[in-house]
């Protein structure tokens, strides 16, 4: 008997609370954050969703807007995994990264770039985007500033403002051939500026800084106290010259110099998301108390694979990237072909950003073509052939256009543009 009132009392409790859980969801107007509403959805993002529309409904598209290598990840890497897996290395792991890795990280640094980097100056992360996230909410305060050379990928500008912050742009000169130059950060430098981030070679234009420029934004920046962010994630995809880490060019910017790099576009491990980070201790020992309430630790068997990927041959990487400049120098030399399309040569990662504006005017079906976005609508509806409008780099008058998609899709895809391009009639 005492327990069926108890029960019967439990029972009116919560009937009770139903009541008025359901009383305040009919009261309340909860709100999506402020800090969502600023930031911008992917642009990239958006543009495969596009695509994705268009494929079930059973239409071709050649897809040119996606920043993933196409070539699958190396045989050693993977069974590196498979043995993790098996010798039961499936616990959780340290927050910052295991032991091995963060030694292998350093290794390569030593070997590559000439400077030793501590365990304590590495922290290893669920890609490089969560590097960067990281390190932005470690280190910025609301109404700092973070200058961006333009164009830049497109997370830099919404990251920053996730964390309170605000992007201040630097924009590069197409005459350069986008490649950054210290008169573009002192031009639009100002004394609220607390960090530059670099992104070098550049997503999505190619460019790769030069080794003088690089040192005198370095001086700047330990003159005037600015962290200087380093994107190096394409390091590794530098066609003419040799790439040369900031960090390395004076011992001193190690102090203000924090590098973000990663495995995706190197070792076409994209989806094992696997990133690092490499700077001043004080700084990854806040990235590493925020790491472990955001994720915890990188997945153990990714990071297994990744040891493998750095210390295991390179000659992967190699075959890659002459393959990738094959296909760069055939689509630069198509693109300058067709009418009223100009392309610089990139010199690094995998993308080509050609100007189009010579497109605008052209008219269609009673369509104009006014400006990138147009231009890339039209090139998806006419020819089934998607590309990323340069507004969401912070760039306009020009696309992006991958090359890490087969040979055979590059030509296929370039001959559709020309002849869509055809079609359109200028006055």
């Amino acid at each position: 008997m005492i327990i069926l009132k108890k029960l019967t009392s439990e029972l009116i409790i919560c009937n009770v609370y139903k009541e008025i859980a359901s009383d305040m969801n009919k009261k309340t107007n909860i709100q999506v954050s402020p800090v969502v509403k600023a930031i911008s959805p992917s642009g990239t993002i958006e543009v495969k969703d596009k695509v994705r529309a268009l494929s079930e409904k059973g239409i071709n598209v050649i897809s040119f807007a996606t920043g993933e290598p196409d070539f699958d990840t190396p045989k050693n890497i993977k069974e590196a995994a498979y043995r993790a897996i098996d010798e039961g290395f499936t616990k959780y792991p340290p927050v910052s990264g295991i032991k091995e890795l963060k030694n292998a990280i350093s290794n390569k640094y030593k070997i590559d770039n000439l400077v030793l980097f501590k365990e304590d100056e590495i922290i290893v992360s669920n890609g490089a985007k969560q590097v960067l996230y990281e390190l932005l909410l470690s280190t910025c305060s609301f109404h700092d500033k973070v200058m961006i050379p333009t164009p830049c990928w497109v997370s830099y500008p919404e990251q920053v403002k996730m964390v309170g912050a605000s992007p201040l742009y630097a924009k590069t000169n197409e005459k350069d051939n986008f490649s950054l130059k210290f008169k573009d950060i002192q031009d639009s430098y100002n004394k609220d500026v607390k960090i530059i981030l670099l992104n070098n070679p550049n997503n999505p234009s190619g460019s790769v800084y030069d080794k003088e420029e690089l040192k005198k934004i370095g001086y700047f920046a330990l003159e005037n106290n600015i962290l200087l962010v380093i994107d190096e994630i394409y390091e590794k995809l530098v066609y003419e010259d040799n790439f040369c880490s900031l960090v390395s060019l004076d011992d001193e910017f190690k102090n203000i110099c924090f590098t973000v790099n990663g495995f995706s576009k190197t070792y076409a491990m994209t989806g094992w998301r696997i990133g690092y980070g490499i700077g001043p201790k004080r700084i990854i020992k806040s990235m590493n108390k925020l790491q472990g309430h955001i994720s915890s630790g990188v997945n153990s068997i990714a990071q297994k694979a990744a040891v493998e990927a750095l210390m295991g041959p390179q000659d992967f990487v190699a075959v890659m990237k002459n393959e990738y400049m094959k296909r760069r120098d055939y689509m630069v030399e198509k693109l300058n072909s067709i009418r009223n399309i100009n392309c610089k040569i990139p010199m690094g990662s995998f993308y080509v950003f050609p100007n189009i504006s010579g497109l605008y005017g052209g008219k269609y079906n009673d369509e104009v073509l006014f400006n990138e976005a147009d231009v890339v609508n039209y090139l998806l509806e006419e020819a089934h052939v998607a590309a990323v409008p340069g507004s969401v780099f912070h760039y306009n008058d020009h696309i992006r256009l991958t090359y890490a998609i087969s040979f055979g899709e590059i030509k296929e895809g370039l001959n559709r543009i020309e002849d869509a391009i055809k079609k359109l009639c200028f006055k």
